[in-house]
């Protein structure tokens, strides 16, 4: 299958959620202008890495940004990796990845795994604990968020159960975009499958944001990729070549976990 995906690498605003939603809205109608079949926006879009101030900016439940995915799914019918969002809830406060589908249903959220500690989210946030497995279009797809590309085996939990995309959301500093590429490359690889990182642009009082959103084949070579500012970067994947490429080299037949741990 052909899907058209399209990601938002916007620019956020530090903490004024109002003013996101307005730019997540300009830039969703510009980029349904390219009649994507999914759209991407970048990790915790909705506030950048104001962490100090989350428990008043934060969204409860995700409630808002649901609501804005839902409807903006349902008007363009268009599927969403939604990004994450400051994710109130009564245990705390999570980095929550959200799947909407073009009819508007919540297909699945994932809240971050592994939490980073050189921005502090381990103060500020609580790390989730589920898979981010979903389906969209009758294809099994996984989304993980930024700090989670470090580390292997979690993607490898995720593509042995049949994921042919990594969908990865971010706000990755610009002082090390040779590893963004660098580890993104390597994931498409060993697990054979499309990558779709969307990163944001801009600045916040803190750091330098590297932009360069990218999507990548199975094969690791690199379909189309942004550069610094913002901007919409699209192309197209085929479901298929994924198949086609792990009958070549069967690395998930030929695995022996049983040796691993």
């Amino acid at each position: 299958m052909k899907l058209k995906i399209s990601c938002i690498q916007m620019d956020i605003a530090f903490g004024d959620p109002n003013k996101n939603y307005q730019s997540a809205e300009r830039l969703i109608e510009k980029a349904v202008a390219g009649q994507p079949d999914i759209i991407v926006l970048p990790e915790l879009w909705t506030t950048g890495y104001d962490l100090t101030r989350l428990n008043e900016i934060s969204d409860n439940h995700a409630g808002k940004t649901i609501d804005f995915l839902q409807k903006a799914a349902k008007r363009y019918q268009v599927n969403f990796v939604g990004g994450s969002v400051a994710n109130r809830e009564e245990n705390g406060i999570k980095n929550t990845l959200l799947i909407v589908n073009k009819e508007g249903k919540l297909v699945h959220q994932y809240s971050k795994l592994h939490l980073f500690k050189l921005m502090d989210e381990h103060v500020y946030l609580e790390a989730g604990s589920q898979k981010g497995l979903f389906e969209i279009e009758n294809n099994k797809f996984a989304g993980t968020i930024c700090y989670d590309i470090r580390f292997p085996e979690w993607i490898r939990a995720h593509t042995s159960e049949g994921a042919e995309a990594l969908f990865v959301v971010a706000e990755w500093p610009a002082q090390r975009l040779s590893h963004w590429r660098a580890l993104l490359i390597a994931r498409a690889i060993e697990n054979q499958c499309y990558v779709i990182a969307c990163n944001r642009a801009g600045q916040d009082p803190n750091n330098q944001f590297a932009g360069h959103s990218l999507i990548i084949d199975p094969w690791g070579e690199v379909i189309v990729e942004a550069e610094e500012s913002e901007e919409i970067l699209s192309a197209e994947i085929e479901t298929d070549l994924v198949k086609e490429i792990r009958k070549q080299i069967p690395i998930f037949i030929d695995r022996k976990p049983e040796y691993y741990n």
